[in-house]
């Protein structure tokens, strides 16, 4: 486990929990020195189809994961399970350099991601699922990625119903 990687989870009364990711100490320097700042990146999710990734910076630590929070639940999306807690079917998201390969799984298998990817796809309620981060490992890029992988699975209901076909035929 890295050191600025808080495993600890938070269950708030609505029933979402979050993850602090990463917290980073960022400085602007001015005319009169080094002004220092903390950024933290938190994931939120509840564990059921939804979640959020959100960034916020302030001076102390405590309000920077506040505001990252605040942006995360502003940013929630739902994603598409399967019964047996897997996605749909396999898909890449992109995000900057990060590119994150997210593969469907058997029941069983566990889920199989690194360190921020795993966070995402915890928070979501997946349970059975394969990753791999292709490109840059910016945990930021590839905690979206992941997230731009999720928005875009789609149910087969959907499927069907973008190519005016029944479920039937596109399971088949």
């Amino acid at each position: 486990m890295r050191p600025n990687e808080d495993k600890r989870r938070d269950k708030e009364d609505n029933g979402m929990e979050d993850r602090v990711v990463a917290i980073k100490r960022v400085t602007k320097v001015v005319k009169g020195g080094r002004n220092m700042r903390f950024s933290a990146l938190v994931v939120v999710g509840d564990g059921n189809g939804h979640v959020g990734a959100g960034l916020g910076k302030a001076a102390e630590i405590p309000e920077a994961i506040r505001k990252g929070k605040e942006d995360a639940v502003k940013h929630m999306i739902t994603v598409a399970r399967t019964d047996f807690g897997s996605i749909t079917h396999d898909n890449i998201g992109k995000y900057c350099g990060a590119q994150v390969l997210l593969k469907r799984a058997p029941e069983g298998t566990g889920v199989i991601a690194g360190g921020c990817a795993r966070a995402v796809i915890e928070l979501a309620g997946i349970k059975n699922i394969r990753t791999k981060s292709l490109g840059s490992n910016n945990k930021q890029n590839v905690v979206f990625a992941t997230l731009a992988a999720l928005k875009e699975i789609k149910t087969p209901e959907e499927v069907a119903r973008l190519r005016g076909k029944t479920v039937e035929e596109i399971l088949a």
